[in-house]
């Protein structure tokens, strides 16, 4: 497995597979290994992926400092990945909480973004955040569903301050479109595939300060796609919106019947979506 070193030393490991122009991916979770992005529905075959193991995650090395897991003290591992790939601008790929973390890359980093797509990512570096309204309201979309009766008890009880593994995998269900046996198999790998510390600590107080990146964002010269599931709760669409409009060039696409991994819910569609944009010419 390739290797390179971030700038503390830590030895970070990232996974390639595909063909075609190169792609930049970050996981989320937060802290979750790169493993559970699998070839993102098939876009490994129009995009060669290279999958980036955050540090303490999958492959990469536990740092020395536990502090360095904080969202922000990680945007010099993204650039030192795309400096040991020698390239001078990058495709950038992040789902879920690396949304945050690509969105601070692109504030710190800005002249070496071309593309940026978000898919279901969070913005809480720009001040914009998922609450228990919009997962609320999203949850009501799936009452027909048959699992919504246990599952929406398991959410009042997270709601109400419950952290029982139990209540965690029994909501499950409403981050995918479809709670079918391969989501089922995905959402199975989370617990193994994520570093819990790590995620704890990843948006810990001074990990954001929206003003700033909301500034640095509003003269990105790059184009930025925010791809939100139209079941999904963390971004609503709606919320991913309001997001796109803080780019000079951003926009908006809502799957439909994606729930937070969309590329499971729809392959083709997801791919055609992501593909089409990385494609076009500005």
């Amino acid at each position: 497995m390739p290797i390179f070193s971030a700038p503390d030393g830590t030895e970070l490991t990232y996974h390639v597979t595909g063909q075609g122009e190169p792609l930049l991916c970050l996981p989320g979770g937060p802290m979750r290994a790169s493993a559970y992005l699998g070839d993102l529905g098939g876009l490994s075959r129009h995009r060669r992926l290279f999958l980036l193991d955050l540090r303490g995650t999958g492959d990469s090395a536990v740092p020395a400092d536990p502090a360095t897991y904080r969202c922000d003290r990680q945007v010099d591992d993204v650039e030192a990945f795309r400096s040991h790939l020698g390239w001078e601008r990058v495709d950038l790929l992040a789902h879920s909480a690396a949304g945050d973390l690509a969105l601070l890359y692109a504030a710190r980093y800005p002249d070496r973004i071309r593309t940026l797509t978000s898919v279901t990512g969070r913005a809480r570096a720009l001040g914009i955040d998922f609450t228990e309204e919009h997962r609320r309201e999203a949850a009501a979309r799936r009452r027909a569903e048959p699992w919504f009766a246990a599952a929406y008890e398991a959410y009042e009880r997270i709601w109400a301050g419950s952290t029982a593994d139990a209540d965690w995998d029994a909501v499950a269900p409403f981050f995918y479109g479809r709670w079918d046996a391969t989501a089922q198999a995905h959402a199975a790998t989370e617990v193994e595939q994520t570093n819990e510390e790590a995620a704890d600590l990843y948006a810990s107080a001074g990990a954001f300060e929206p003003s700033v990146a909301r500034a640095a964002v509003a003269a990105l010269d790059a184009r930025v796609l925010l791809l939100a599931g139209e079941l999904d709760s963390g971004p609503l669409p709606r919320v991913a919106a309001t997001v796109a409009e803080l780019f000079p060039e951003g926009e908006l696409i809502v799957q439909p019947g994606a729930g937070h991994h969309p590329w499971l819910d729809d392959p083709r569609r997801f791919t055609e979506t992501v593909t089409a944009f990385l494609d076009r010419a500005r």
